[in-house]
C-alpha cells in the first residue's frame, strides 16, 4: 500500500517497450536480409516489375538482342555459309552454362508441376530458382527450375552483319514501320534441353563456377 504507484507503472512501461523492441527483432530476424530495411523494392534496389507491362511485344527487342548475343558468342556463321548445320555441342555446352538468359525464349518441357507444364516465354528475370517470363498472352509466369526441365532454342545462322565488329556494341534491334521482330523460332534453329535441377544457380554465380559432369535423373 505504501509502494510508489507512479515509479511501478514508470517500470511496466520501460518492460513493455522492451518486450516489444524484442518481438519487433524476431519478425525481422524471420524475413531475413530484407526484414532489416525499410522501403520499396526500388529504393532497396531490388527488382521489381509492373504487370500492366507485361507484354510479349514488349520484349522482342530485348530477345533479339539475346540472338545477336548468341551469335557472337557461340561465333555462329552467315545464313551465306551454306546449308544449316547445328553447332557443336563440346564447344558450345561449356559456353551456355555461363551464359545469360535473360532474352531467351523458354519452355517447360516436363515438370513435377503439372500446372506450368507447355508454358512458354521471354526470360526477364532468372534467380536462383526460377526464371520469371513473359508468355504470348501478355502474362507473367514464375517458372521454378527445381524439379522441371526446360527446352530453348539457339540460331542456326548469326543474326549479325558480316561486317559486325566483336569489339564493338551489339547493334540493337529496330523494328520496321508496321512489322515485328521475329523471334529464334520463326528461323532455323536448334533445341536444347535445360535440367532445373542442375541450373539452380544465379546468372552471376554460372559465370565465375566450374561445372562437373552429372547424371541426369528423370523425373
Amino acid at each position: 500500500m505504501l509502494d510508489n504507484a507512479a515509479k511501478e507503472s514508470r517500470r511496466s512501461k520501460e518492460l513493455d517497450v522492451k518486450k516489444a523492441k524484442v518481438r519487433a527483432a524476431k519478425e525481422r530476424k524471420k524475413l531475413g536480409v530484407l526484414g532489416r530495411r525499410q522501403g520499396t523494392a526500388r529504393e532497396l534496389g531490388l527488382w521489381g516489375f509492373d504487370e500492366s507491362q507485361a507484354k510479349f511485344a514488349l520484349f522482342l527487342p530485348l530477345h533479339r538482342l539475346w540472338l545477336g548475343y548468341m551469335s557472337e558468342l557461340l561465333n555462329l556463321p552467315q545464313p551465306s555459309s551454306g546449308p544449316p548445320r547445328a553447332p557443336s555441342g563440346a564447344a558450345m555446352h561449356p559456353k551456355l552454362l555461363k551464359a545469360d538468359f535473360h532474352g531467351s525464349i523458354v519452355t517447360v518441357y516436363q515438370s513435377k508441376n503439372t500446372a506450368i507444364l507447355g508454358i512458354s516465354g521471354i526470360v526477364i528475370h532468372e534467380t536462383e530458382g526460377t526464371f520469371k517470363v513473359v508468355t504470348k498472352e501478355n502474362k507473367l509466369k514464375v517458372l521454378p527450375k527445381r524439379n522441371s526441365i526446360f527446352t530453348f532454342a539457339l540460331p542456326v545462322y548469326s543474326i549479325l552483319p558480316p561486317t559486325h565488329d566483336p569489339a564493338a556494341p551489339l547493334p540493337l534491334p529496330i523494328a520496321e514501320p508496321g512489322e515485328g521482330l521475329e523471334t529464334v523460332l520463326d528461323g532455323p534453329h536448334v533445341q536444347l534441353e535445360l535440367h532445373g535441377n542442375q541450373f539452380c544457380f544465379r546468372s552471376a554465380d554460372r559465370a565465375g563456377r566450374k561445372f562437373k559432369a552429372k547424371e541426369s535423373i528423370e523425373l
